[in-house]
């Protein structure tokens, strides 16, 4: 609120982050929000791509039941302003590759 360039950064990281996992054919939970869940419906599915993108050293926790309805498992994302569109780049590398390796 004090810093009206942050919040613009941050919802255009937010967005650029969201339009990216969304062009790579992930779902992701809500529309603007800089918590983007990833859903991913399963599980073990959801733990494994968690693990693996702590692997490749980005840090994002899985949600399943009973957080979470079942069936609705999800990996749980936080954009911030202070996010460089290259961090976000390779997020959204890191979410291609341990889709990839999970599958």
């Amino acid at each position: 609120e004090e810093s009206p360039a942050a919040v613009t950064r941050l919802h255009a990281n937010t967005r650029y982050f969201r339009d990216g996992m969304a062009a790579r054919g992930f779902a992701l939970s809500g529309d603007v929000h800089p918590i983007a869940p990833v859903i991913l419906g399963d599980e073990l599915l959801s733990a494994a791509m968690a693990r693996a993108m702590f692997d490749q050293g980005i840090y994002v926790r899985s949600f399943s039941y009973p957080v979470v309805p079942r069936g609705k498992a999800r990996i749980r994302t936080q954009i911030s302003a202070a996010h460089s569109l290259a961090s976000l780049d390779r997020a959204i590398a890191a979410f291609v590759s341990a889709r990839e390796s999970t599958s």
